[in-house]
């Protein structure tokens, strides 16, 4: 009994002071942690013309501010843990909120009203070469992704498993179990548009800022979510490879594959790009008969601080009005890698479209102003039977980036695209549904990093 009272006490004191020795290691985890973070203010300006509203020409505006606060701990034998807190919080807003003719629903919640949202909360652990992280997320994939286009991205309930052990490669497995749209989404209602752009079928309006599962939020359905395994090669001077096979359960599997390459000479750096992507339905099939395939080719030069690239993208044309899934590319969840998207027109994925774009930017940082302006035009020749527009689009637009020198990290953002016939239909049984759409969209955004 008494050896065995000694043993007790040995093996407590023991434990102590591993656990003492722990808690030394585990408090400089902590201690040396980092927050960082993203101050945005936006405000957007929409002018449309829509044939089919009583009021056929009408201003909707949106202001907010907010972004997100992250703290991420240090790594402790390859441990480290994060969270984010995401808020958008709108001001000058027109009464009523949920007027869409007055307020532009892309940079807040349900109803227009402001939201918060603790948007990542993850473990990450490396080991060598290898990298696990598990938790709600943002990430960025050909066709899952972030899409941080108005305050609050995407983001998603995640693990994924990375491994660089070859030489130049990049091995990935991983599941998507959860989605939360952003505030992006709200910009669609349901149907074909928002599934080839990035969003769902069914009317997601109300599911902003909440976690919700895969399959529910893109088509309605509850599924066992998204796992996928990747590929990416870079062992080649100036060839970039990389293929992606998403497997949705009881909706579609999807493969995503794209080469790139270029050369550089004397300050010049041409280079061309080509991507595929192919889809079927799996399982329930909940979004019926799907084969889709689309291709696009991209070559252009970079000179100096100059770039110009032209683009061309091409579906496969559906045989019947009954068939609107078939041939085109569904992509409920952010994902949008299009060479030819525009700023906002994708439909260079609705089936039977052939789609062109040109682009061109300069970086006057050479001359002492840390500015850099982007120009672009798409055009959507679109085919009959797509599930959504009967006639051809196009969009112009352009980006200025620019970082004042007074204030470090800070990032001033003019934007503006303008669509014509963005919709038009004038053969629907229901006269709401007919006439066309079009707009001229200005946005200015202000992001501080720390």
């Amino acid at each position: 009994m008494k050896n065995k009272l000694v043993l007790s006490l040995f093996t407590i004191g023991v434990l102590g002071a591993n656990i003492l020795n722990a808690a030394d290691d585990l408090s400089s985890m902590f201690s040396n942690a980092k927050v960082s973070g993203d101050i945005r203010e936006f405000t957007i300006s929409r002018s449309v013309h829509d044939t089919r509203s009583a009021k056929e020409d009408y201003t909707r505006v949106s202001n907010a501010v907010g972004g997100y606060l992250k703290y991420e701990t240090d790594a402790y034998r390859g441990l480290r843990l994060g969270a984010a807190f995401y808020t958008t919080n709108g001001f000058l807003l027109d009464s009523p909120k949920d007027d869409y003719t007055q307020v532009d629903p892309t940079l807040l919640g349900k109803d227009n009203d402001s939201y918060s949202i603790l948007g990542e909360a993850y473990l990450e652990y490396r080991y060598k070469k290898t990298e696990f992280k598990g938790g709600r997320q943002k990430i960025n994939t050909p066709l899952a992704g972030a899409d941080d286009a108005r305050m609050l991205p995407n983001l998603f309930e995640a693990y994924i498993l990375t491994n660089k052990d070859l030489k130049d490669t990049t091995l990935m497995i991983g599941h998507l179990n959860r989605f939360a749209q952003g505030t992006f989404g709200r910009v669609y209602t349901s149907g074909m548009l928002p599934l080839t752009s990035g969003y769902s079928y069914v009317d997601s309006r109300d599911q902003v800022g909440e976690f919700v599962n895969m399959g529910t939020y893109a088509v309605g359905k509850s599924t066992s979510g998204v796992s996928f395994a990747a590929v990416e090669y870079n062992g080649i001077k100036g060839l970039k490879t990389r293929v992606w096979d998403y497997y949705a359960y009881d909706i579609f599997n999807a493969i995503y594959a794209d080469i790139s390459y270029s050369i550089k000479s004397d300050g010049i750096k041409p280079f061309v790009a080509a991507q595929i992507i192919s889809e079927s339905d799996v399982g329930k099939s909940y979004l019926g008969d799907l084969s889709g395939f689309y291709w696009a080719a991209k070559a252009g030069v970079n000179i100096s601080d100059f770039m110009f690239y032209a683009a061309y993208s091409s579906t496969t044309a559906n045989g019947s009005s009954d068939d609107a899934t078939k041939n085109a590319i569904v992509s409920p969840w952010g994902g949008m890698p299009a060479y030819t998207q525009g700023m906002v027109t994708r439909h260079m994925f609705l089936a039977g479209t052939d789609a062109y774009k040109v682009a061109t930017s300069y970086n006057f940082k050479s001359v002492g102003v840390d500015l850099k302006t982007v120009l672009y035009y798409a055009y959507y020749d679109i085919a009959a039977n797509n599930g959504y527009t009967e006639d051809d689009t196009d969009e112009f637009g352009f980006d200025f980036i620019y970082y004042p020198a007074f204030i470090k990290n800070l990032q001033l953002r003019f934007r503006a695209n303008f669509s014509n016939d963005f919709y038009v239909k004038n053969s629907s049984d229901d006269p709401s549904l007919n006439g066309s759409v079009g707009w001229d969209e200005y946005r200015f955004i202000m992001n501080y990093k720390f």
